[in-house]
This record gives C-alpha cells, structure tokens and sequence, in this order.
C-alpha cells in the first residue's frame, strides 16, 4: 500500500505541478528542471566534479566508501529534449550513495537541436571514455531513467553489435522503450498519469525520430534483439503511461534470455525515485538499486 507522504504528494502534483508543466513551452521545461535542481540538497557524503568526457559536459559524483574502478554511467531522462546534470544532480547522488558507486552522469545532445542519432552516440562515446580511461566492463553498469532508460538499452545493443565488450548490468527507471506508444498503458493510462503528458511525449518523439522509422531498435529498443544483454533492473510505477513499455520489455527482454527483474510499484508515478525528500518509496526504490548494482558488480 502507498504510503501517506506518497498521496499527499500525488494530490499536490496533481493540483499544482501537472497543471503547471502542461502548458511549458520546450525551452521552460528545460529552464523549470534546472532550476528545481540547482535549489535541491545533495547528501553530504557526495563529492562532485566537472568533467569532460569525450567532448560532452558531465559530472563525477562519487562518495567515500565507493569501490575502487566501479562506475555508474547514468543516462537522464527528459523525452530527449530536455535535462541535464543541474537537474539530475540530486537524484543519481542517492543512487551512486545506494550503489557505493563513482556515478558519470553526462549531458548527451538533446532534440531538436540534435535529433536521432546524436544521443546514442554521446552515450556509445561516453562508454567508450570510461574503456579508454582505464574502466573494465564488468566494473561498469548502464543506467537511466525515461528516455534516459531506452538510450541506455539502445547503447548496449549497439555496443553488442559493434562487439564491444558490455558493462556487468543494466537499470532502468521507468525507461521509454516504445516511442510510437503502442503499448495497453500509453492507449489507456493516460487519466492515470501524473508526471508526463501525452501531447508532449508525441512531440518530443517527432523531434527526435525525424524521418526515421519508430520501430528502429536503436530509437524504440522494445523492438530490437536483445539477447546478450547483461542483467537487468526494470523499476516502473502502477500508475504510468509508460507501464507497458517496462512490462513488455520485460518480457522480451526473459524470452532473449536476460536476466530481469521487473518491479511495478504500486500507485507510483513516472520515476518517483526523483522525490526522495518527500515519499518513502523513493528512498526505498533507489535502495533497491543499490542493492541491485553491489551484488551485480561484486567482486569477480
């Protein structure tokens, strides 16, 4: 059962922030995010640093206990259109903290300035650093929340295919792994979902995708092979849009032969882990991650 903090903070957003976010043009939502993020605490224990990785701007969190070569390249979200490290800061802090992890999280090319295939190829780019800085795969895990989760399905599938060693696990938050939206949840959930908007979602595709197909693997990774992938942690909430992109990635995902765990939360919102100091689930959740990421990346 969702906690009390959790629908008190659903009736709020529902109020306030949906309504609000609604009628942002593309440049506002960017301008909003970022402010909320640069205004959010990060945990004391987390160390930052800018860095350049590959060309791209990005940030090293890390915290004092994080095991030695062990790395988290984290993909955000934002529908590829908007994002970055000031508004994700918070957010992959907890989980590098959770993970006991040095956490990379880079500013890939956003649309429609650069659409398809720019971001993938700023996270293959940013894998590749992390290889020619010394990394070894099997002490890398992928990771990424929304439009954030699919590229770093659709990175580890383009690494298979180019035969570069893959990193030791995967994690998505409620990744957007169907871009033309075919799935039960996008046809029918919309007077559930909270955070995303299925007019904007649309847009945002379309800026993306350009004259490419939806169902090319590397854009909507629900479609590609994904057999060969390491393990793979799926959280997704009960009330999303996109509860059908995480569910049958799941099962595409078991049928390859990957090994997944897919965990739906009950009356949870698109990537609820983000309010961590306001619901318990979201602690809980990147807990879990945590969790999931030291038994994945121990000692070999």
């Amino acid at each position: 059962m969702a906690s009390l903090q959790s629908r008190l903070a659903w009736f709020f957003l529902q109020r306030t922030l949906s309504r609000k976010m609604a009628g942002f043009s593309r440049k506002e939502m960017r301008r909003f995010l970022d402010d909320v993020g640069r205004k959010s605490k990060l945990p004391k224990q987390i160390k930052t640093e800018k860095i350049n990785v590959g060309g791209m701007p990005a940030e090293s969190l890390c915290t004092p206990d994080a095991r030695d070569g062990q790395t988290i390249l984290y993909l955000h979200g934002g529908g590829y259109s908007v994002g970055s490290c000031d508004s994700y800061r918070q957010l992959v802090s907890y989980i590098a903290l959770a993970a006991k992890m040095r956490l990379i999280l880079i500013e890939y090319r956003l649309a429609p300035e650069f659409p398809f295939p720019a971001a993938l190829d700023d996270a293959i780019t940013a894998y590749q650093w992390l290889l020619d800085s010394g990394a070894l795969p099997k002490n890398i895990a992928l990771a990424g929340d929304s439009a954030g989760g699919g590229l770093a399905l659709a990175t580890a599938v383009s690494l298979r295919d180019k035969k570069i060693a893959l990193p030791r696990a995967i994690v998505c938050l409620s990744p957007w792994t169907d871009l033309g939206h075919t799935g039960e949840s996008s046809i029918t959930g919309s007077s559930r979902e909270l955070i995303l908007i299925p007019k904007m979602l649309k847009a945002y595709a379309a800026d993306y995708v350009g004259n490419n197909s939806l169902e090319d693997p590397r854009i909507s990774p629900l479609y590609a092979d994904l057999s060969g992938l390491p393990p793979l942690l799926i959280q997704v909430g009960s009330r999303e849009i996109l509860l059908s992109d995480s569910t049958n990635l799941a099962e595409r995902a078991r049928n390859a032969g990957v090994d997944v765990t897919l965990e739906v939360w009950d009356s949870m919102w698109h990537v609820w882990q983000a309010f961590i100091d306001y619901i318990p689930e979201s602690k809980q959740a990147i807990n879990g991650i945590g969790e999931f990421l030291r038994k994945h990346l121990k000692e070999i």
